[in-house]
Parts: structure tokens; C-alpha cells; sequence
């Protein structure tokens, strides 16, 4: 799974990454080097355009009840995304990017945190998709999930599932909600080339989300 997750790129860096307009970031983007499930997290949508903007991070599906059902659904995993009735009618026509720089994930055997991030240092997208919710007050609250695939050889020692990273050249078909096809999105959700991916284990102090500062990522 993916349950912690770094973004610290400036507007100039994710627009030029994402191919969007600094005008189509649509809320202030301030580094954050421990993002739980439930904080804000900003992710790529086409629009007319691409466009940048914020969701609660746990998919609450329209026909939830209670909002508290986000936090169960922080992820998504690749292989049931067509099954799920959480997850099928958004794997349809409500993909998106979500903007990270890196994402920990703790060894199953001694839970030792470890970070790991593109070995060019750029910011990722990784596999989302999203949904709007209606409380009984009123509250419209639009909220994601991060679709997750198997591990790749760097990081099965560490974990067997991993997010899915879609790689630059994909971005325009896993964004293009007007065309849904099922086997060429199904090729996305692949694990990302070790080769292109580092890690590093890294202090403790990213076990409680409180803390949030750049000591999370330097390595130990």
C-alpha cells in the first residue's frame, strides 16, 4: 500500500512537469515531507485543460454515508479497479495524477521507514482517481484514492505492493476522461523500472504525521 507520501516541487517545477499553466493551480502549494491519509493532497485534472487541484486524500464514494469511509479507501489496487463499486465508475471517467516528490513504505519485518523517489529528483504523478461527495450538511468534499500495483525488485524487500507511477508519456491517456479503454489504461498500471527509482531508509520521525519538515527524507 501507500500511506505516507512526500510533495515539496514548487508551482514552476509541477507545471512544467505536468504540462499546465501556473494559472491552472488552482490553491497554494506549500511543501509537505509527511502527507497521511485524510490531509489535502493536489493531483492533476483534465478539464478543458489540466488543471491542478485539491482533494481529501480517501475516496468517500457518492453513496457513502459517512465521510470516515475515505479513510478505508486511501488506496486502490490495480487488479480490481473495474470490480470494485467504489472504485469502477471513477476508473472510468475520473482519473488523475497525484502529485508527489516520493512515498515511505516500512519493512515488513523490522518496520524501518524507507523513502523512495525518481533517481532524476522530479516530481512524480502517480496513479489516482477521484470522486465528489455531498454530506447531509451540505458539504461537497471532492476526495482521491492512489492506485497501487505489485512491487518491483527494489522494492519487494521491503513491500509487495507499491503505487503505480505512470510514466510521462502516459499522462495524456490515463487524464483523458472522454475515451475509456480498459486494456490500454490496464498497461499503465504496471510496477515502475527499478532502475529509475531510489531509496534510502530514513529516521522514525516519519512514524507520526505531526512531523513535517525535511528531516523526514534525509536519509540514515
Amino acid at each position: 500500500m501507500c500511506g505516507r507520501f512526500v510533495r515539496k516541487s514548487g508551482g514552476e517545477e509541477i507545471a512544467g512537469e505536468f504540462d499546465c499553466g501556473l494559472a491552472d493551480i488552482s490553491f497554494l502549494l506549500e511543501p509537505s515531507y509527511n502527507i497521511a491519509p485524510g490531509d489535502q493532497i493536489a493531483a492533476v485534472v483534465m478539464r478543458d485543460r489540466r488543471t491542478v487541484e485539491a482533494f481529501r486524500w480517501g475516496l468517500i464514494p457518492p453513496w457513502a454515508k459517512d465521510e470516515k469511509t475515505g479513510y478505508m479507501t486511501i488506496n486502490a489496487r490495480a487488479e480490481t479497479l473495474a470490480e470494485k463499486p467504489s472504485f469502477k465508475n471513477p476508473f472510468r471517467s475520473k482519473r488523475c495524477l497525484v502529485i508527489a516528490d516520493g512515498f515511505y513504505e516500512w519493512s515488513r519485518a523490522e518496520k524501518i521507514p524507507h523513502y523512495f523517489y525518481l533517481g532524476n529528483r522530479l516530481p512524480m504523478g502517480l496513479a489516482g482517481l477521484y470522486e465528489s461527495w455531498r454530506g447531509p450538511d451540505g458539504r461537497l468534499i471532492s476526495s482521491c484514492t492512489i492506485v497501487t500495483t505489485g512491487a518491483n525488485s527494489l522494492m519487494r524487500p521491503i513491500h509487495d505492493r507499491m503505487p503505480v507511477i505512470v510514466a510521462r508519456k502516459d499522462y495524456g491517456l490515463w487524464l483523458d476522461s472522454g475515451v475509456f479503454d480498459g486494456k490500454a489504461l490496464g498497461a499503465l498500471l504496471r510496477p515502475y523500472p527499478s532502475g529509475d527509482l531510489e531509496c534510502h531508509p530514513v529516521a522514525p520521525l516519519v512514524n507520526f504525521p505531526r512531523n513535517d519538515s525535511i528531516q523526514c527524507i534525509q536519509p540514515v
